[in-house]
Parts: C-alpha cells; structure tokens; sequence
C-alpha cells in the first residue's frame, strides 16, 4: 500500500476490525502488533473485502502477494523485512507429542519456540499456567501463532479442556492478543460420536440402565461431562487434526485436518486460489506438504464412517463399549493390591476418593475394597442389576466411569515391597520392576513368540523435566521418594469392546500378578542386603587401602568404600614382593565367605580372605584381614546421584600415607567408570598432610571433560588402541581441596567443593598401577540375554573394527 506500489489506490479506505475491541482502522495505520494479533476470521475475510469493495481479483492479489509469502520469500526474510525480533511462538502441554517440536523444527519455527505448558496431576494442561505464559507474552508483546488442545494425548488419554482455552483467547483478543486455536484429537477425534445428538454443554449425562439379557452383554459407558464438552466445543476450534487409523479402526496412513473456516488452508497451498467461484476443488495435491497422496486410505475412510456411522448408534455405540471395557480394566489396577500382596499396583488417574479434600488412605482403601466387591467380583448383568435398587450417588456404574482416563488408554506402575514389608522408595528400582513386567508381556525381541505372549501392555516414561508435578504426585502415590529421575510407566490401550465377560479381563489380571510376583522376587534380590562375596581392588605397599568394587543394581555392592586395612605380616611381605616384581598388574582380595558388610566396618572384626593379582596365577590364601579406618563409605542409591556428570574437570578421592598416595574416581552418576590408581606422583605447591591424607581429599584432574566421555565404552574397548586417557604415565593438572564432608555422607554434590579454596595445585602423573572398569560396576546380573542386544554388540564391535 507504498505510494506508486500495486495497492496503493486502497491504502485511504481499506478498513480492518483489529483484535481489540473497537472501531475499524485503516489497514496501512496498523502497527506491527496489531497486524499480528489479528483474528483467523479477519485475515481469512480479507481477500472477500478486496474483492466486493474494489473488485480485486484473486489473479491480481495472488500476483501482488507473491513478493510477500512465506512461501516465496521464506521466515527469516520476512521477519527482517517487518521488524519481528521476538521468535513467534505455539503453546502446548509439555506432554505434546514429539511430532509437534519435529514439525516446528521443518518449518523453521524452531523446537526452542514450541512453548510447554505444564499439566495438571491429570496430565491435562494447566489452565493458570497457560494464562501466566499468555499474559507474558502479551506485556513482552511477542506474539503467538497458536495453542493447541489435545483431544487424547497418545501416553495418558487426556483430554485438555478445549472451552476454557477458547475462553482464554476470547479474554485476550480483548487486551489485544489473537491466537489460532488448534485442537489435536489425533487420538480422541473419533470419540465425539459417542455424544448424544442432544447434547450441549451443562447437560445431566445419564447412567446407563440397560441390565442385558444376554451372557456378552456389554453396557455401553459414556464419557465424563468435562470430556463431553470438550469433545463438544471441538466445533469451535479454528482447525483439528484426526486420525482415523487409530479409533476410527483404519489402516495407515489415514489421517485427516480440518478447517473451521475452509479458506484456512489456502494460507499452505502452492499455488493460491484465494477466492474460487465457480464451484470448482482444485487437485488435493496442493494442499500441504505432501503433493500426491494415496486414495486408499481415503477411501477406506471414507467407507467406514459411511458403513460404521458417524453417531452414537455407529462409532458412537463400538467405542462406548470400548469406553466401558476400558473402565474394567482400570477398575482391576486400581483395587488389585492388598496389604497381602508383595506389590502395589496404582492407576496414574487418581481415584474419586483422592480427589476429595482431606482424603486419608483409609477413604482410599475403603474405595478399593467398593471397587473388589462391587465391580471386580460381578458379572456386567450382575453389575447393572445390582444398580437398579441403588440411588443414583451409590450406583456401581457410576464409580466405574469415574475411573482410569478420560478415554481409552490406563497408564498405571508398579511398586514392589521387600521381604519385611517395607515399600521401596528408589525410583531407579521400581522403573526396573515395570520394565521388566513389560518385557514379559511385549514383543522385546526379534525371536520373541507373539503367540506365547498372553496379553500385550506398552510402556511410556513420565520425565520429570516434562511431567513436573504431575510426575512427582505419581510418584509419591507410589511410595518413592521424588527426584529428578524419570519414571517408567506401564501402559494398556483398549481398542476391543469384547473381553469383558467370562472372565476374561479377571483372567488376564491373574496372569499379571503372577508375573509381577515372580519379578518382585528379582526386584527382592537386587535390592535387599544380605551376607555376600565381597571383592576389593588393594592398593599401596607401605600401608594396605581396600576399594569396595562397586554396583550400582545390587543392593550388597551399590556403595563406594575406600578403607585402611592390615594384614599379617608374612602375608603382607609376600604382597609387597609380589607387587615389585608385577608392578603393573591389579591385586584383588576376596572375602573368604559371605560376610555382612556392615558388621566388617563396625571395627576391629577380621575375615579370612584370599589375595591375588588379577589375571596372573599368584594367590595367598587364608589371609586374616582387619579394617582399621573407614575413609569414604557413600552410598550408590539413584537418590543419592547427581543430575549431571563433571563438567571441565574428573573428580577424585585422594588418599594414603606422606609416603604413598591413591585415587579413585568418585562415582555421582549412573552408569559410570571405575578408574583407580596406586602410587601416584604428585608435584604441588603445598604437600598434602598426613592428617589431609588419612581423611582422604577430593582431586580435580582439570581439563578431564568428564561429561562429554559419558557413558563409556566397554573396558576392553577402551584399552585395545592404548589410547585411552587413564593410563600410565599420563600426567594432569590437578586442583585439591579438602573434603568437608563425614565419611558417610550421601549425595547428591559429594564431589562439589562449592567456592571453597584449594588446599594445593600442581600436576599428577600415574604410575603403572592403573585400574579401569566401565562394565562391572554397571552391570545388572540379572538382565536376561537378548539376541538382539547380543547381536547388536556384536555388529558395534566390527563396526568399529573397521573404522
């Protein structure tokens, strides 16, 4: 609208409704913001404007706008052109699907401007949240492109609530902030048949009262009334996207967007129609990113819903039968564990009765035991009949539909309890419990036998990172002690209206447990501590140190230990020869025989044990041992790690005698190295103090990127080229500081001096005593060996052979 440019003749005329609320104003005295904050009705009704008021055609406009689509002239050149130098932005659950930032990342949008929302302990998105991050945007005046709404997402079947959303935008176009409004019901779409033709918003949704005469009477369920109405309002979203292949049943790639306002999609064709009259539909082709599509999965589309129906007697009818069975089967992980059992099942949706203001755990447990006798024990005849004589407030069916998620997917997890009862509180673990149920009951290998496998679950991971509070709520239900690791979370979709008779679900609850058990006799092993075989790694000649070879998934070794010990002294001469004369080879010794730890460090108690080098043929056997001081003694537990690796440097335990010092690299993450050495030289500033090394200090071995080498290669990997950076005659920069910390201090921060000062600085060289292990320490003896993985390795190896 520049003098002498293609518009110039409506630049005095042309009028706009801007977002806020008053008169129209001349489109060339809009400002930048107002320009982007107009709304999808205005824009799209420009072209119709032009057209009726100056008989603009759409050959014409098409023409002049060439110059300025996005299309031609890309992102980047035009935000420079007209001053955009805040990134525009969509909004969305942190629990998006990663099909969102991937999408943003194609079209230039960057990942980093997919903005996360955080959800509710329903995973449904935060309402207050959304407004806070809106408001922000709206004071920074950095405008926004869209939010979206998901209808279902595809981990937890939540609905977000789509209306309260649109009353946001509604309350914002007022302050002058305009938004698309896009809801994603990939996954809930097809569930909007089940609403009553009748149905609006407000609406008493009734109970179903049909009791069924037949033994597979299956009683259809409808959904919540906050589901219904945002299954409702999706009318009123400027677009949607739907995937018929997942509860409309049909094949890939079936998948569908829709516009409110059909002119919408002209703003992603190629070539732009922006006003078509004569009834025409141009190739579908040039709508969207792909050019030719398959007619297949249209059509088939296309057949069902004619065939099925879209309405409550068609789709409607199937997945309320689907809504129904899948309440069965949340009924089952909410009320399946007893104090009895050695496990806990808990359901991520909470149960009525948590819900409530001042729950306590016996409200809880009496709603557990209301689910066993009411639902779990009946029929689905029994059921409905037993409802007929009850009120309304009391019916089981209405219990039922106020269980498991707004649709058809129960995410839930498993906790274990150990032998004296006691509920495990590491999250690390109760992940390893629920990984290894769902290995059992998926297809986890090429070899695997899908016939032999009697149900199916999916698993997901609530990160804590994306999941917040929502994570840490599920977690403290589950008895762990929250942090920042991640949670494993099992899955079970219901696609079948079918299972809900004869016992099938009770059945398939039964195979469950009796999986869950076996494992938590696993779980049971790992994680209790008992009389064991103990290995240290020996280090020094004037004066013994013991290293605890540690563990992070045995209970009995998930520590790092650094003691002083004697020895007699015949034995202890045969060391030191031996030491002489391999001066580079490790020297270990055995516990004779199992041995409670704790009672070893309790002072002055001796064991039989066995010394010899590694892997060459020298042993002393019968060698009473006694430990005299406990250096560092810290335990391994995920609870105790730190949430990232060094960064600029490799810590340290150092430690000895004035005489002879040794180091052992200090464990905060999982999984992890093991790196010791005996006998380092050191050249400081200020000696180290025999009182400085009977504590033991912390070394920095400076310009060690210890986060960037995570996780290492297998030992033998890390060896072979002679290469590897903890090796002998390396020589570091090192700064030492003293340890502040008790000897049985836990973690997290154990290896962080904070701003304290140095107690000396200088270079380290290694000696030929080096000790390396990236495997035992991280290894799970109990892991099944998998072909894959086998395979996997295998190939990596040769792999690398070539390289």
């Amino acid at each position: 609208m520049e003098k002498n440019a293609p518009l110039f003749f409506i630049a005095d005329t042309f009028k706009v409704e801007t977002c806020a609320p008053g008169p129209e104003k001349l489109f060339k005295d809009l400002s930048l913001w107002e320009l982007l904050n107009l709304k999808v009705s205005t824009v799209l009704e420009i072209p119709n404007k032009l057209y009726y008021k100056y008989s603009i055609s759409s050959k014409f406009l098409e023409k002049v706008m060439s110059k300025y689509t996005i299309q031609s002239t890309g992102k980047d050149t035009l935000e420079r052109q007209f001053n955009i130098d805040k990134p525009i932005q969509y909004m969305l659950a942190t629990t998006s699907h990663y099909s969102w930032p991937k999408g943003a990342a194609i079209a230039g949008i960057g990942s980093d401007n997919v903005v996360g929302i955080e959800v509710d302990n329903g995973a449904r998105v935060d309402l207050a949240n959304l407004e806070k991050h809106l408001q922000a945007s709206l004071d920074n005046q950095q405008a926004v492109y869209a939010v979206v709404a998901f209808i279902g997402s595809t981990e937890e079947g939540a609905v977000d609530p789509l209306g309260c959303i649109l009353a946001l935008r509604d309350k914002f176009q007022g302050q002058g902030l305009s938004f698309v409004v896009h809801a994603d019901a990939a996954w809930g779409g097809y569930f909007a048949s089940m609403l009553p033709t009748d149905f609006h918003p407000g609406d008493f949704v009734k109970l179903p009262t049909e009791t069924g005469d037949s033994e597979g009477f299956i009683p259809d369920a409808s959904l919540r009334a906050e589901t219904q109405e945002a299954l409702f309002v999706l009318r009123y979203a400027d677009s949607i996207t739907v995937d018929p292949h997942k509860a409309g049943y049909i094949p890939y790639p079936s998948a569908g967007l829709c516009y409110r306002d059909e002119r919408m999609r002209y703003l992603i064709v190629w070539a732009s129609p922006y006003i078509s009259r004569d009834g025409t539909t141009t190739s579908i082709g040039v709508y969207g990113v792909e050019g030719s599509k398959p007619g297949a999965s249209a059509m088939s589309t296309f057949l069902s819903n004619v065939c099925i129906g879209l309405n409550p007697e068609g789709y409607g009818a199937l997945l309320g039968e689907v809504t129904f069975t899948c309440s069965r089967m949340s009924a089952e992980w909410a009320a399946m564990s007893t104090k009895d059992h050695n496990f806990v099942v808990v359901p991520f949706n909470m149960l009525p009765s948590e819900l409530k203001e001042g729950s306590t755990p016996e409200d809880v447990e009496e709603e557990r035991q209301k689910i066993r006798d009411r639902i779990l024990s009946r029929s689905n005849q029994e059921l409905m009949a037993e409802d007929v004589k009850r009120p309304d407030d009391d019916k089981a069916i209405k219990l039922l539909r106020a269980l498991g998620s707004d649709l058809n997917i129960n995410a839930f997890a498993c906790n274990f309890r150990l032998s004296d009862g006691t509920l495990n509180d590491d999250v690390e673990e109760a992940n390893y419990l629920n990984k290894r149920i769902v290995e059992r009951l998926s297809v986890d290998e090429p070899g695997d036998d899908p016939t032999s496998i009697p149900f199916f679950l999916t698993s997901t991971e609530f990160t804590q990172s994306q999941y917040g509070d929502c994570a840490t709520n599920f977690k403290k239900r589950l008895g762990l002690t929250p942090g920042s690791m991640d949670l494993f979370v099992l899955r079970n979709v219901v696609m079948s209206p079918f299972p809900t008779e004869h016992k099938f679900i009770a059945n398939l609850a039964d195979v469950f447990q009796n999986v869950v058990q076996e494992e938590v006799e696993v779980c049971r092993k790992r994680n209790e501590i008992r009389s064991d075989k103990h290995i240290f790694l020996v280090q020094g000649t004037d004066k013994i140190y013991l290293i605890h070879m540690p563990m992070f998934y045995l209970a009995n070794h998930r520590r790092q230990l650094i003691v002083s010990a004697k020895i007699p002294p015949e034995a202890m001469q045969k060391y030191v020869d031996a030491k002489k004369d391999h001066p580079n080879e490790p020297f270990i010794l055995f516990t004779h025989q199992k041995e409670d730890l704790s009672a070893l460090l309790s002072g002055g108690k001796s064991f039989k044990a066995v010394l010899r080098m590694k892997a060459k043929p020298f042993t002393i056997k019968d060698v009473d041992v006694t430990i005299d001081k406990v250096l560092k003694h810290h335990p391994l537990n995920s609870l105790y790690r730190d949430e990232s690796y060094p960064s600029g440097h490799m810590p340290f335990y150092i430690y000895g005698t004035e005489k002879e010092q040794h180091i052992d690299h200090i464990l905060v993450r999982a999984p992890n190295i093991q790196l010791s050495a005996d006998k380092v030289k050191l050249e400081l500033d200020k000696e180290l103090s025999a009182d400085q090394l009977s504590r033991g200090a912390i070394l920095y071995a400076n310009g060690i990127q210890e986060e960037a080498m995570q996780p290492f290669l297998p030992t033998s990997d890390l060896l072979s080229t002679g290469s590897f950076f903890f090796r002998s005659c390396q020589r570091f920069p090192v700064t030492i500081f003293g340890d502040a910390k008790d000897v049985g201090a836990t973690g997290p921060g154990l290896a962080d001096v904070g701003d304290a000062e140095p107690i000396s600085k200088g270079t380290m060289t290694l000696t030929e005593d080096v000790y390396v292990d990236s495997e035992d320490l991280n290894k799970d003896i109990f892991k099944k060996p998998g072909t894959f993985a086998m395979w996997k390795a295998e190939f990596d190896k040769i792999g690398r052979e070539l390289d």
